[in-house]
């Protein structure tokens, strides 16, 4: 059987890629079990700082193969939903990932394509790439989290066109929106998130990941809710191995060494 996914453990980053490129590499089953296998390992493991997720070829992610969700249409309705929490999972598996995940995007991203991009802490992008829903030129409507994701960062009237027309918008107007972390030129993303994960390894992973929580949680919490959620995770924080090494390099005028900490885990 082709391999569709697989992932390369790079010592303090796992590298997953998406291998389906008959189909510029539409999502598959064996794509979601080798990302939530990686996502998992990442989680449990103190060395690994970052995930990274690219596509293979020059192609980020197509999305869902439309020939099999046509024949979605002879499920039973429980059976429809049950393929669509699928991808809802591995939505959520990015966002609850306490490490940082970097979506290295060429070529491009459509349907849930930019779902996963945009589940990811980080999207490094080629300026030629474009990022397209169109789901409303098959009669669809976007899912993997989309209208809150895209409507949290893009003006309404960009994500109207997006959704309601299906028109492609292009990496670099996305960029100046903040929408994207870099543009990149082409063939070079891959480097530049191997670049963001060194920046990510030369700091306090246990941080940033209590970091990633808050900010994913202050999307659906009250001012109130999320003062409490920031004073429970700073109270955890300042007894952490990590605090002491920071706060004491910072008095001491060094530059701290968290790598040291994760080495000894």
């Amino acid at each position: 059987m082709t391999t569709l996914a697989w992932c390369e453990d790079l010592g303090d980053r796992l590298l997953v890629v998406n291998a389906n490129t008959s189909r510029r590499n539409a999502l598959s089953p064996d794509f979601y079990r080798v990302l939530q296998q990686a996502l998992e390992l990442a989680a449990a493991t103190p060395r690994i700082v970052a995930v990274i997720i690219r596509g293979e070829g020059n192609y980020f992610c197509a999305g869902g193969n439309l020939r099999l969700l046509a024949e979605r249409r002879t499920l039973a309705r429980a059976d429809r939903l049950q393929k669509i929490e699928d991808l809802h999972d591995v939505v959520r598996a990015v966002l609850n990932c306490p490490k940082p995940v970097i979506a290295a995007v060429e070529g491009g991203a459509a349907g849930a394509g930019v779902s996963l991009a945009f589940a990811c802490d980080f999207i490094i992008a080629e300026e030629a790439s474009t990022f397209s829903i169109a789901y409303v030129k098959a009669g669809l409507v976007p899912d993997g989290g989309l209208t809150s994701t895209l409507s949290a960062q893009l003006p309404r009237a960009l994500l109207m066109r997006m959704a309601l027309l299906g028109e492609a918008v292009e990496a670099r107007q996305l960029h100046e929106l903040g929408a994207i972390t870099q543009i990149v030129d082409t063939a070079t993303t891959l480097d530049a998130a191997h670049a963001l994960a060194d920046r990510l390894a030369a700091g306090a992973s246990g941080a940033q990941g209590s970091i990633k929580a808050l900010v994913n949680h202050a999307s659906h919490a009250t001012l109130m809710e999320q003062m409490d959620a920031e004073r429970d995770a700073m109270v955890d924080a300042i007894v952490s191995p990590e605090a002491v090494e920071g706060m004491s390099a910072f008095l001491e005028k060094r530059t701290p060494d968290f790598r040291q900490l994760r080495d000894r885990s």
